[in-house]
C-alpha cells in the first residue's frame, strides 16, 4: 500500500456527553493535523460514550446523537479541520423510510439503534458503517439495544482504501474481516470499546496479529479508556502489519495520540508492558477516579480499620483522587485492638489523607441498651452503626462513601448489610482477598523504588485477618485460609466449575460443599452491595446474574 499516517486516538469519553465528547473529538483531530496524519480514528461510539445501555432505546438520545455528528462535521470544516478523514463512532439508527425496513418488527430494539461509525470529511458524513456482530455475553448485552448492520463500508484516503470495523466484529470468524479480504482494502481499522480485565492485552495482540494476516492488510486498533460504572476501559491501543508485525502500541490507562506511518517499514515495536500487579492497581486506580469525578463528587470517605482492605483502598483513593480529597474515619469499638488503631492513624500519617476518630463505643452501649442482642447480631450491630456513622458524615459533607469488601469475602457473605456494606462504590469488589495482598506490597514495593514513604503500613498486611467484632475473632474462626478459599471461588464463581469437579481436583468435600453454600446464600446480599471495578474474568453484577430465589445445589457425589 502507498504510505499512510494515521492517527488513533485513545481518549476517555463520557457517557451522554456529547458536547465534550465532540470537543474531545476536535481537540485530537487538531493533534493529528499538526501531526501530518491524513486519518484519525476514534473509538467506539465516542460521541455518546459507551456502553450507553437502555439511552440507546430512547428516540430523543437517538436524536441527540444524530445531530452532534452532523454538528461535529460542520465544526471541524469551521476549525480548518475539513480537509482530514474522521472516523468516530456514534448512536445512529435504521432509516425508517429505507425500503423493506420493519421498525417494528419482532425482536427489534424499538427505534432500530445502531452501533455505528462515521467518516466525516469536508463538513459531511461521507460514509456510515454498522457493526455487525453484536456480543451478547459477560458485561454486553447488546442485541437488547441494537440492529446489527450487514455491508462493508470501505473509503478511499490518499491512495489507500480503508476498511472500517467495530470491535466485536473483530473477534468473530468471517464476517467483516473475510470481507476486506475479499475488497483488498489496504487497510483494516477497528473502534473498540474494549473493557480491561486480567490478561486480555495478551489477547487482544495475538487476535490483532491473527486477523491482520487474514485480511491481508495491516489493522488499526483503537480502544477507549476510562471508567464507565463498573467498566474500566484500559486502552492499549495497536498497529500490526499486514505479516502480524506490532509496528506501535500505545499505553494502558492513558490517554494518546498514537500516530504511525503505515505502508512503510518499521522496526518491531517494543514498548515496555505493565506488570499484573501494576496494571490492575492501575485499573482501580482509573475506575475509581472516574466514578467519583464522572459522577459529580470530588472527596471520598472510608472507614479506615487499620486492616488491610481499608489500608489498599485508601491508598488507591490518594492515588487516584490526591490526599486532600480522602477522608478516613477510625471508628473503634470496645473489641477494636491497639495495633489497629495505630495502623490506622500510621496509614493517615504515610499518606497525607484527612483523618478522624469517632469512638462507636457510647453509640452501640446505646442500642445494646434499648435491644437485647447477643452473639451475631450485636457483632453487626458494630458494623452497622459504623455504616450509619459514614453515611452521616458523608450527607454533612457531601463526600461518597467507600465500602472496602473483597470479592472473597462478598462471595462467602462475609459483610454485613448496612453496615461494611454502604457506600456508592467499592474500589475492590472485584478483587480477592489474597490479590489484595499483593497489591498491597506491590504498591509499597513501588514507593520504595521511587523514594517515596509506602503507604501502607507493614503489619497492617501480615498480621491476621480481624473484623474485630468480638474479642480475639479470626477471619480464620469462620472461613478457611484464604488462598484455599480463593482457589475455590475462581473455579466456582469464575469458570462455573461445580461441585464435583472442585472435588477430582483434591479440595475437600465438606470444604466445598460449605464454601458454595455459603456463596450461593449470599446472592441477596451481593445485589445490594455497591458497583465496584471490574477486574477478573466474571464480576458479581452484570457478568454473573444469578436468581436470589433459588433452591438449586451443586451436586456432589460421595467420595467413599
Amino acid at each position: 500500500m502507498a504510505p499512510l499516517r494515521i492517527a488513533l486516538a485513545q481518549v476517555n469519553p463520557t457517557v451522554g456527553d456529547l458536547t465534550g465528547n465532540a470537543a474531545i473529538v476536535l481537540r485530537q483531530t487538531q493533534l493529528a493535523r499538526e501531526a501530518g496524519a491524513e486519518l484519525v480514528v476514534f473509538p467506539e461510539m465516542m460521541l455518546t460514550g459507551y456502553p450507553v445501555e437502555d439511552l440507546a432505546l430512547r428516540e430523543s438520545f437517538q436524536a441527540a446523537s444524530l445531530a452532534a455528528l452532523d454538528e461535529l462535521a460542520t465544526e471541524l470544516v469551521a476549525s480548518s479541520l475539513g480537509d482530514i478523514h474522521v472516523v468516530v463512532g456514534y448512536l445512529g439508527r435504521v432509516d425508517p423510510t429505507a425500503p423493506d425496513v420493519d421498525d417494528d418488527a419482532l425482536g427489534t430494539p424499538r427505534g432500530a439503534p445502531q452501533n455505528c461509525a462515521a467518516v466525516l470529511f469536508g463538513g459531511e458524513v461521507i460514509a456510515m458503517y454498522a457493526k455487525h456482530h453484536l456480543p451478547n455475553y459477560g458485561v454486553f448485552d447488546e442485541f437488547r439495544y441494537f440492529v446489527p448492520g450487514e455491508t462493508p463500508t470501505v473509503i478511499r484516503v490518499g491512495q489507500s482504501d480503508v476498511a472500517i470495523a467495530i470491535c466485536e466484529d473483530l473477534w468473530q470468524d468471517g464476517g467483516p474481516v473475510a470481507q476486506v479480504s475479499e475488497l483488498g482494502a489496504d487497510l483494516l481499522v477497528v473502534l473498540n470499546g474494549s473493557p480491561y480485565e486480567r490478561n486480555k492485552d495478551d489477547v487482544r495482540l495475538e487476535l490483532c496479529a491473527r486477523r491482520a494476516r487474514e485480511a491481508g492488510c495491516p489493522l488499526a486498533y483503537v480502544n477507549m479508556i476510562g471508567g464507565q460504572d463498573e467498566l474500566v476501559f484500559d486502552g492499549d491501543s495497536l498497529v500490526v502489519d499486514a505479516d502480524g508485525t506490532l509496528l506501535a502500541r500505545a499505553p494502558q490507562f492513558t490517554a494518546d495520540l498514537l500516530v504511525v506511518d503505515v505502508g512503510e517499514s518499521h522496526s518491531s515495536a517494543n514498548r515496555e508492558r505493565l506488570s499484573d500487579e501494576a496494571e490492575v492497581y492501575s485499573a482501580l486506580v482509573l475506575g475509581l477516579h472516574d466514578y467519583v469525578i464522572k459522577n459529580g463528587f470530588s472527596s471520598i470517605v472510608l472507614g479506615l480499620s487499620g486492616g488491610i482492605d481499608s489500608a489498599l483502598v485508601a491508598a488507591i483513593a490518594c492515588d487516584a483522587l490526591g490526599a486532600d480529597n480522602v477522608h478516613a474515619v477510625s471508628m473503634p469499638s470496645v473489641y477494636s485492638s491497639q495495633h489497629s488503631r495505630d495502623d490506622a492513624a500510621d496509614l493517615a500519617t504515610r499518606t497525607g489523607l484527612n483523618y478522624r476518630v469517632v469512638d462507636i463505643a457510647p453509640m452501640v452501649s446505646a442500642y445494646l441498651g434499648a435491644l437485647n442482642l447477643t452473639g451475631l447480631a450485636e457483632e453487626n450491630l458494630q458494623a452497622r452503626v459504623r455504616g450509619t456513622t459514614l453515611m452521616a458524615i458523608s450527607n454533612q459533607e457531601g463526600h461518597l462513601v467507600l465500602a472496602t469488601g473483597n470479592k472473597s469475602e462478598i462471595s462467602v457473605g462475609y459483610s454485613t448489610i448496612y453496615g461494611d456494606a454502604v457506600g456508592g462504590f467499592a474500589p475492590i469488589k472485584d478483587v480477592s482477598k489474597t490479590t489484595v495482598w499483593a497489591l498491597a506490597r506491590w504498591r509499597n514495593e513501588l514507593a520504595e523504588k521511587n523514594g517515596e514513604t509506602p503507604p501502607i503500613p507493614t503489619s497492617s498486611i501480615e498480621k491476621e485477618p480481624s473484623a474485630e467484632l468480638r474479642p480475639d475473632q479470626r477471619d480464620s474462626d469462620s472461613l478457611p485460609d484464604y488462598h484455599v478459599l480463593d482457589d475455590i471461588l475462581d473455579d466456582y464463581v469464575e469458570r462455573d466449575i461445580g461441585a464435583e469437579d472442585l472435588r477430582a481436583q483434591g479440595f475437600d468435600a465438606a470444604l466445598v460443599e460449605r464454601v458454595l453454600r455459603l456463596t450461593d446464600a449470599a446472592e441477596y446480599k451481593r445485589r445490594q452491595y455497591p458497583p465496584g471495578t471490574k477486574i477478573s474474568l466474571k464480576a458479581f453484577g452484570r457478568d454473573r446474574r444469578l436468581p436470589i430465589t433459588n433452591k438449586w445445589r451443586e451436586p456432589l457425589a460421595d467420595p467413599r
